[in-house]
């Protein structure tokens, strides 16, 4: 829930995402997967969270 506020807060504040997200956009149709975004994310929270275990 909070990781969806996030992507919420960042698309108002025009927060396009990273190089190699994809997006797709058509006449009616878009669509947008944050794969990079995801994939950083999660190192960031992986590391964070080893540094707190040790």
């Amino acid at each position: 829930m909070t990781l969806g506020l996030l992507f919420i807060l960042l698309g108002k504040m025009n927060f396009t995402g990273l190089h190699g997200d994809i997006l797709i956009k058509r006449e009616n149709f878009s669509f947008y997967f944050p794969i990079v975004t995801c994939i950083v994310i999660s190192l960031v929270i992986s590391l964070l969270f080893n540094l707190f275990r040790r």
